[in-house]
């Protein structure tokens, strides 16, 4: 693990105050700004020069908060877009009246809106063109998710604690989204294709009362009938279990 004197070789980490020629020591500024690079490093996966970018961001009094978030996240999206081509530019034209149509802030050319391209091209690639027509809908859920996140970010005062909320915010929020998205995909197949007799959902996942009660609802494992992520009969749900 990159020691505090790596840091500061690096220009990460402001020098502590020497108390002999071998020893130094840090404050609690020190120790916020320790905290974020390790929260970028760790849970950002950032490199040490983004690191870099993100932390000069954050120190130029010049620069509004707005703007040091958008140099955190610019940093945080995966650059995901799509080959070149007539299939990349019609996803991008498509990213471009999302923006429009939703109002949104925000530029259509960013990296996160070349990913959401990417992932365009790709779902068309693989067959799932039709899950295209969801994008309003996902857009739809997203904006009261963001205005969460951004809600917990303002209550931060201090500078640094900003950006390290959007950081573990950005990865561990969507992480949790997309656990709470597949726990909420369960609940729905289960509603939807696991019922007996009068069309009461069922959700033990014993379906046909063989008493194994296998899967979650046995919709994503491998119990008793309804939609399965394997193919083996059912219905099969966009975005299903491992």
């Amino acid at each position: 693990m990159p020691t505090i004197k790596f840091y500061v070789r690096e220009g990460l980490l402001p020098a502590g105050k020497l108390t002999s020629p071998n020893q130094a020591s840090y404050d609690s500024g020190h120790e916020r700004r320790l905290r974020l690079i390790r929260a970028l490093l760790d849970v950002g996966g950032l490199s040490l020069a983004a690191i870099g970018d993100v932390l000069r961001a954050v120190e130029d009094p010049e620069q509004p908060v707005h703007k040091v978030l958008g140099v955190a996240a610019k940093r945080l999206t995966p650059l995901q877009g799509g080959e070149p081509g007539p299939e990349l530019d019609d996803a991008r034209d498509e990213v471009a009246e999302l923006v429009e149509r939703r109002g949104w802030l925000a530029n259509a050319s960013s990296p996160a809106g070349e990913c959401l391209a990417g992932v365009l091209v790709a779902l068309r690639r693989a067959g799932h063109g039709g899950f295209v027509g969801l994008l309003d809908d996902y857009a739809a859920a997203a904006e009261p998710v963001a205005r969460a996140d951004l809600d917990y970010v303002g209550r931060r005062v201090a500078r640094e604690d900003l950006v390290e909320s959007v950081v573990v915010g950005t990865v561990l929020g969507e992480a949790m989204f997309s656990a709470l998205r597949r726990l909420a995909h369960v609940d729905a197949s289960a509603r939807a294709y696991e019922t007996v007799g009068d069309g009461e959902a069922r959700a033990d996942g014993n379906r046909d009362g063989d008493g194994d009660g296998g899967g979650e609802a046995g919709a994503y494992g491998d119990g008793g009938g309804g939609a399965r992520s394997d193919g083996g009969g059912g219905a099969v749900v966009p975005g299903a279990g491992e």
